[in-house]
């Protein structure tokens, strides 16, 4: 029925009307002029009619203006209006001059029809749009959600206006809810201010509200979550923006109108990056990423491409998600060279023939096993991958002139209770000691950030894989609290920090206040539209072994200092041990012999902070040894 009412016009239908009308309107410019006494210039006004008649019929199709939809006529049809006017009326008015010579014939009414056919044909075009739209809004008002838009700045004014552009989207905006007293009571961009944000409920009931936009981009998490949780609570679903720096058009079209998520209650002022200083040592260089198809890896890959590398070598282990980037990259940054290369840190040798092939001249580390369960169970790997993986890459950027290497951290290494963390801080240590020794040869620094939102292997994955399986979410302690970030933001802080590196520091996020564990699975239960405890249940299984129940960004004995960033610090470290190459040795050792209760303790005398978890197992006595592997392993570190 609908679709019947709003049927748009035909071009040919279009075309006509344009003629027919416009040629109408050199007549009424004559009786206009002269008052309606055209009875002595009746040979001029045929004879100017048809010359404009015949005009017409070519500027309109030379214009286009029957191929332009009138349903949705815009400022830029209208130009393109005016400026067919204006041709004819300038046409017209030199046949006039000419026909003068015949016929009388007043000079003005060219330009009498010419404003005549603005105020017309625009009119014509306007009138079917509102026609349109009246006839799209009664049907939407007959089976359209109710929107409450909160937030009355400019996001939520350009949704609401998006909204009444497009009525057959079935959204009808009824007013807004903010905070800021000034706009109490306000009618903005058409629709009332109706209350506060702590008002919802009371105005959902009250205007019969179907659903709730939050329209505040820059909002912290608190206010979204307490946004969804009445609206949750009021029985309407809500929906959110995505923050408007990220819109390339800078307008937020309906499309971009998502389901409230994770990160949306999460979030915190967003980290900016201060681009300059990254093009200065990215823009033109060969830059090499070890876990390029890591979900870390990946998004410092996308973060340096639009600052024009002169190479990206793409360098990982595993095949698949290395082609998976590669891929990506050649869709999105043809223009951009780049090599996949398949490679182990673990295996030197094959690292130093891809130094001898490529000659990066920035490096980002980003490969490393995280998975704190696992290395609890595999220390080995850890040792080797983590710890020697990390020497083998900075003593060869060392040795072939690289002139940055950021090394990426986690929280984990601080006060380390698992193997995973002491591994790490053990990597921060040798990056800081290498760094040193190339005296500003090479600057090398680490990145130290917290747990990241959606990578693989987080908890966000593995609760909505629980929560699409029906429950139980598992969590393993009520009071476990994270630090959270965003893979973009991890990515643009190892990037920025890149730019600030200070040889042998390790830069640290302000990632503001941790999250419970606990609260983040009943959040995303309930952004499911499932309610905890009735429809999924949440169960608590005990701390894992090497798991602490709060993370930690500093030692007890660093303190920090401002960098150039806001949102990144410096942490204040004494030299590491001066007999660490020796420990490094020893640590090689037990990790060739598979000795995990050896390894715990060769960490304890690296990592004077390392307290394995009273949870762990003490892994008394030698391990069965892996595979064959592990003796080629500890042949490259020696």
């Amino acid at each position: 029925m609908a679709e019947k009412a709003t049927v748009s016009l035909r071009g040919a239908t279009k075309y006509a009307l344009d003629v027919l009308v416009w040629t109408a309107l050199t007549p009424l410019a004559f009786a206009l002029r002269l008052d309606g006494e055209v009875g002595g210039y009746t040979e001029g006004l045929v004879a100017l009619t048809a010359v404009g008649f015949a005009l017409k019929m070519l500027v309109v199709p030379l214009f286009g203006l029957h191929r332009r939809a009138w349903r949705w006529a815009s400022v830029g049809d209208l130009l393109t209006l005016a400026a067919a006017v204006t041709l004819v009326t300038t046409v017209l008015a030199v046949a006039a001059a000419v026909l003068r010579l015949e016929f009388p014939l007043p000079r003005s009414v060219p330009f009498i029809e010419g404003v005549l056919a603005i105020l017309a044909l625009s009119g014509l075009r306007l009138g079917i749009r509102v026609w349109h739209e009246s006839v799209s809004r009664r049907n939407t008002e007959a089976d359209g959600r109710r929107v409450l838009v909160v937030g009355a700045g400019n996001a939520g004014v350009m949704v609401v206006r998006e909204m009444l552009r497009h009525p057959d989207g079935r959204m009808i905006p009824v007013g807004f809810l903010d905070d800021d007293p000034v706009k109490r009571r306000q009618r903005i961009a058409g629709r009332r201010v109706l209350g506060r944000l702590d008002q919802l409920a009371a105005v959902v009931r009250l205007h019969a509200i179907d659903e709730v936009l939050i329209a505040i981009p820059s909002a912290g998490g608190d206010v979204a979550r307490r946004v969804v949780t009445a609206a949750r609570e009021a029985g309407v679903k809500s929906r959110t923006l995505p923050p408007l720096f990220d819109l390339v058009s800078g307008r937020v079209a309906m499309s971009q109108i998502r389901e409230v998520d994770l990160d949306d209650l999460l979030r915190r002022d967003p980290i900016r990056l201060d681009a300059d200083p990254i093009r200065a040592y990215i823009e033109g260089r060969r830059v090499l990423v070890t876990g390029a198809g890591g979900s870390i890896g990946s998004e410092i890959v996308r973060q340096i491409a639009p600052f024009r590398p002169s190479q990206i070598v793409l360098l990982g282990r595993g095949e698949n998600s290395v082609y998976l980037i590669d891929r990506e990259m050649g869709r999105r940054w043809p223009d951009v060279p780049r090599e996949p290369v398949i490679c182990d840190v673990r295996d030197k040798d094959s690292l130093q023939n891809v130094f001898d092939a490529c000659r990066p001249e920035v490096v980002f580390h980003a490969a490393a096993h995280k998975h704190v369960p696992l290395m609890e169970a595999n220390p080995s790997q850890a040792v080797w991958n983590n710890v020697g993986g990390t020497q083998n890459l900075v003593l060869l950027a060392a040795e072939f002139g690289v002139e940055r290497l950021v090394n990426v951290s986690t929280d984990k290494a601080v006060n380390p209770t698992n193997v995973m963390g002491a591994s790490k801080r053990v990597a921060e240590m040798i990056v800081s000691d290498v760094g040193r020794q190339c005296a500003g040869a090479c600057t090398m620094a680490s990145v130290r950030f917290g747990n990241v939102l959606g990578s693989r292997g987080s908890v966000v994955p593995l609760f909505r894989d629980q929560i699409r399986r029906g429950g139980p979410v598992t969590v393993t302690h009520p009071d476990m609290v994270r630090y959270f970030m965003t893979i973009p933001e991890a990515a643009q802080l190892v990037l920025q920090a890149g730019s600030y590196a200070e040889s042998g520091s390790v830069y640290v996020l302000d990632m503001g206040k941790p999250v419970k564990i606990a609260d983040l699975a009943r959040d995303l239960i309930l952004l499911s539209g499932l309610e905890p405890g009735k429809d999924i249940e949440i169960q608590f299984t005990g701390a894992r072994p090497g798991e602490k129940l709060f993370e930690e960004l500093l030692t007890a004995e660093e303190g920090t200092k401002a960098s150039q960033h806001d949102k990144i610090f410096v942490a204040r470290k004494g030299a590491p041990p001066e007999d660490l190459n020796v420990m490094l040795g020893d640590l090689f050792a037990c990790a060739l012999d598979n000795d995990h209760g050896a390894i715990r303790e060769a960490f304890e005398r690296l990592v004077p902070s390392y307290k394995p978890n009273s949870a762990v197992p003490a892994g008394e006595g030698r391990a069965a040894p892996i595979g064959d592997g592990a003796v080629e392993q500890a042949e490259l570190f020696r």
